[in-house]
């Protein structure tokens, strides 16, 4: 199919039928649509350093002043806590949402989450700040079971519960809708975290908040726990009148290949910068972070009346620039056709609200779990566990977490960790921690400065208790 020979009305006629057999509801139909006309007409999504300047001189969280008791408790019985929780950790071998995972102690992802927000309702002594999960459909029944038997006060999924779409993969040659007869679930992939429009239009959840007083949403990722509501950057954002702000934290060497904050130069709108929007040329300026000193941390404050306003003006969708992925349609089968699959990241809004803005944060609000080695940190003594169930890094690492490169072919999945670690290790006062071998980590063991081991046998190394520093070879 040529992408300028067949008009758009032609060429998603195919998709469209797909979707509704589906039972998708038109919103989602709709971004989907926007998506697949932006690959069709051939855009890249390519942003030139010239037509951006660096964003700088942010307000920052730390000169803000918590709000009087009774301000913050009015600001939360207006708000919405939301989590994404679509993801099942398949990185990590998990088959269950990444949030069932313990993460301190017995207690999981979801359990502290659970209990900041109950810690937040005792400030309003109801139930309110208003709480919601966005599953998948991956995740939704195995989320449902655990909270409803371990937090039966929060209700039922009709209380709490979003439901993210799915949209159909792209044949990469033809631009159709793949098909798969040997695993239909496999013509189907996730939207990305920017299905968060369409999914609360779609649902109707947006105008149930509005209709309930609800009219700010704080929304972050389930597996970071540093990301809680803070009663002084809702005041904040409340006070500010902004439609949309994100929160954004310095970026380090180790951050340089990573998405950025600019402002456009054509209209002075904030919008992200992701390294495959990044021209060969302008490379060396993306990765330059004392020029673009920005990165998302996905903990986004959105006011619903505005966002409202907005869908209504753009057709009932946001315009969110798509992310093009290729794959192959059974991502196990390499020989499989290949396939485009269409997302979209919620961050990318901010460049669709007039007088959207951003506040710097300090990094103890990013603490994500996406690997491994992620986990082990976020398990160690290097995080602390604060009252009001926050995981942030402990104060004596002045912001910086722990490097930890553990063997990816031991390590890569939980149950190798698992298996390696079986007792957490101390952290506190570990900068880089390298491990290439099989090893059986001990109670008591402590990981100081820089430390390297290496068992070059196929015997785990046992790592009793005490104190190891530098470079260790082993086996």
């Amino acid at each position: 199919m040529s992408e300028t020979s067949v008009d758009l009305a032609t060429a998603f006629a195919p998709f469209d039928a797909k979707m509704k057999q589906a039972g998708l509801n038109e919103s989602a139909i709709r971004a989907f649509r926007a998506s697949y006309a932006a690959l069709l007409a051939g855009q890249t999504g390519m942003i030139p350093e010239d037509s951006i300047i660096p964003a700088k001189d942010l307000p920052q969280s730390a000169d803000l002043s918590a709000p009087e008791k009774e301000t913050a408790g009015q600001l939360l019985r207006q708000t919405v806590v939301i989590k994404l929780n679509g993801g099942l950790g398949t990185g990590m071998g998990l088959e269950k949402a990444k949030s069932l995972l313990p993460v301190r102690g017995d207690d999981t992802f979801l359990d502290l989450i659970a209990r900041q927000l109950l810690r937040l309702r005792e400030q309003t002594g109801g139930g309110l700040p208003q709480f919601m999960l966005m599953n998948s459909f991956s995740t939704s029944a195995d989320t449902a079971e655990h909270l409803e038997k371990k937090f039966p006060q929060l209700g039922g999924t009709q209380q709490w519960e979003l439901m993210q779409n799915k949209v159909p993969k792209v044949l990469e040659g033809s631009l159709t809708p793949a098909e798969w007869p040997a695993n239909p679930e496999q013509e189907w992939c996730p939207p990305g975290h920017g299905d968060i429009y369409a999914c609360l239009i779609g649902s109707g959840w947006l105008d149930r908040l509005l209709t309930s007083g609800v009219r700010y949403a704080f929304v972050s990722n389930s597996d970071n726990l540093g990301a809680t509501l803070d009663p002084a950057i809702l005041a904040w954002f409340a006070a500010s009148g902004m439609p949309f702000a994100m929160e954004v934290t310095r970026r380090t060497e180790s951050d340089r290949k990573g998405g950025h904050l600019a402002v456009r130069q054509s209209d002075g709108r904030y919008l992200l910068r992701e390294s495959a929007q990044c021209p060969a040329a302008d490379e060396t300026k993306f990765q330059d972070v004392d020029r673009h000193r920005y990165f998302n941390t996905n903990n986004l404050w959105i006011d619903l009346q505005a966002l409202k306003q907005e869908l209504a003006a753009n057709d009932g969708l946001i315009p969110l620039p798509p992310i093009m992925n290729r794959k192959t349609v059974d991502p196990r089968d390499s020989s499989s056709p290949k396939v485009i699959q269409l997302e979209t990241a919620m961050g990318a809004a901010i460049e669709c609200f007039a007088g959207a803005g951003a506040i710097e944060v300090p990094r103890l609000r990013f603490a994500p779990v996406k690997t491994t080695s992620d986990l082990l940190a976020v398990r160690s003594d290097a995080y602390e566990l604060t009252p009001d169930f926050c995981l942030r890094l402990h104060p004596s690492r002045d912001g910086q977490p722990p490097h930890l490169h553990l063997d990816q072919k031991l390590c890569k999945l939980v149950d190798g960790l698992e298996k390696n670690f079986s007792h957490t290790p101390s952290l506190i006062d570990c900068d880089k921690l390298l491990v290439h071998g099989p090893v059986d980590c001990g109670k008591g063991v402590v990981f100081k400065g820089n430390v390297v081991i290496h068992n070059h046998g196929a015997l785990p190394v046992k790592l009793k208790a005490g104190v190891y520093e530098g470079q260790i070879n082993v086996g």
